[in-house]
This record gives structure tokens, sequence and C-alpha cells, in this order.
């Protein structure tokens, strides 16, 4: 599970725990947008800039960048994201501002009420576009935003394979989200997209040999591994290669990450059971549980 940079400033001195995204959210997308203005009480670059010099200048070696300040989903609050870079990695990092300015509130904005995943639920069922194993009327859905050189994302699968055959009531629908941290993510995303619109079954064969292999690809045998584990999915692996360096790949490939953008993914790998977001694999005995009171009539 990853760790929020403030919270880990007190429990450790590591502050990358997981796979984070790298880069900056796209541009707010409309729900964003019909916001009521909050610009007055956002806080300030310098302001945001100071505050994270009182907590990290201790450590020379720590710097940051401001990626966004902007009205956050909560009404009142400012969100503010912050890249932290260090010698272990970069990290992607969000908190929140009070209105008056003088607190900072680190963790996730929650949906609240009765059925607080209903409407993510309905955004996720009217606008995945990845391919899908299960039932189409499955009573519980999972979305899966994935990294292929994701060493958690791999970590995930064993889980994810024993409830998919033990439970053939849930359906699993994988959505590309590489990490532009990553050198050959991109790619093995590219050829996962060709390799899906060919054959279902061929993708996810793919998928499971590209994170079997996870070690032996580089970003210079990327194109010759990957071509090769398309072979021996069941497709072309020479048409494959041909597919992911066309533009409408890198087009479906980012339309993929946007979307995840946009239910505030901002780590790997990253699951919505009917909607309830779960960041970070989870153990199998848990994702069971939460697959099956997700089953049950809410």
């Amino acid at each position: 599970m990853r760790l929020h940079f403030l919270v880990a400033l007190f429990l450790t001195t590591t502050l990358f725990a997981a796979q984070q995204k790298s880069t900056a959210k796209p541009p707010t997308h409309p729900a964003e947008a019909s916001k009521p203005s909050a610009s007055s009480a956002l806080p300030s670059e310098e302001t945001v800039n100071g505050f994270m010099q009182a907590m990290f200048g201790y450590q020379p070696d720590v710097t940051w960048k401001i990626q966004s300040i902007k009205p956050a989903e909560a009404a009142g609050l400012a969100e503010v994201d912050v890249l932290v870079s260090s010698p272990q990695g970069q990290q992607s990092n969000k908190f929140y501002v009070t209105p008056d300015g003088t607190h900072a509130v680190v963790g996730d904005i929650m949906p609240f009420g009765e059925h607080p995943f209903a409407e993510t639920r309905r955004e996720l069922e009217k606008s995945v576009t990845g391919p899908a194993r299960g039932p189409a009327n499955a009573a519980v859905t999972i979305v899966e935003f994935s990294d292929l050189q994701c060493p958690h994302c791999k970590e995930a699968q064993p889980a994810l394979e024993q409830l998919l055959s033990s439970d053939k009531n849930v359906r699993l629908i994988f959505q590309n989200f590489p990490l532009p941290s990553h050198d050959w993510a991109a790619k093995a995303a590219a050829y996962a997209d060709c390799t899906g619109r060919s054959s279902n079954d061929a993708f996810w064969k793919f998928i499971s040999s590209v994170y079997d292999n996870q070690s032996q690809i580089t970003a210079a045998n990327a194109d010759e591994k990957l071509s090769s584990l398309a072979d021996q999915a069941g497709v072309k692996g020479a048409e494959m290669a041909t597919c992911a360096a066309q533009p409408g790949t890198t087009s479906r490939v980012q339309a993929s990450e946007a979307f995840g953008h946009s239910q505030d993914v901002t780590s790997t790998p990253t699951m919505f059971i009917n909607g309830r977001k779960i960041p970070g694999g989870v153990p199998y005995e848990i994702l069971k549980k939460l697959v099956d009171f997700a089953a049950k009539p809410q």
C-alpha cells in the first residue's frame, strides 16, 4: 500500500513504499469545471513551497515540484498535489488545506452516504474500455488500473487469478495505466492494447507472461521481448509491433490513463470493486471478503 508523505514522515524515513504516478493530473474534467470558484481560498505556490521547506528542509537530497493547487471535491478545501523526489525515486502526494489556511489534512477524501460507491460504479460501467473476463451480468465487477512494468501489479495478480478461478460471478476489466517513471511500460501498454483488440483470450495470456518476464524486459529489448510474448499468447507478434507503433494505439492508451485520472487513480495497481476504490494489491482473503460483501444487496 502506498504511504502519504506526511504520514510517512512520522512513521518512516522511506518515502517510497509503492509505485506512484509521477506526472500532474490532466486538465480539470467537466465535473470539476462546474464547481464554484474557490480561488480566494487556495494557498499560493509560495505558501506551499514554504510548507514543504518546513517539512523536508532537513533532507537536502529531497526536492519537490508543485503539480497543482485547485479546489477539492469537498467544498471549502483546497487540494494540493506535489511531486516529491529523493534518491529512492519519485512519489506524487496529495494533501488538503483548510479554508482558513491554517491546517493541512493528509488522506483520501472519500464519498459519503448510505451508498458511497454508487456514483463511481455508474461512471466506471459507462466508461470502461479495456478487455474483460467473466460474465457481463456478474454481481461484482472489478476494474483494475495496472502498469505491466510495475512489480506491485505483478504481485497483485495471484490473488486476482485465485478469485476468478473460485468465483464465477466476478467480472474483471483491465485498464492500461503505464507510469512515466517506467521506461518500457507505455510500450507494453500499446502491445497489450493491440493484443486485446485482436483476441481477448490472447490478451490475458499476454499480460500474464509480461508480468512473469518483467525482470528480463528492458527498454532496449522491449520490442523483441513483447513481440515474442505476443506470439506465444496466440497472436502475430510482428502485427502487434506494427499496431503498437500507430498513433491510434497511443491515443487509446492515453485515453485509458486520462480515465484513470478522472477517477483519481495515482498509483498502480488500483482496483475498483463495484465502485469501491482499493489502492494497491490486497491478499486473497481480504479480496474475497470485499467481493463477497459487494455481491450482497446493499
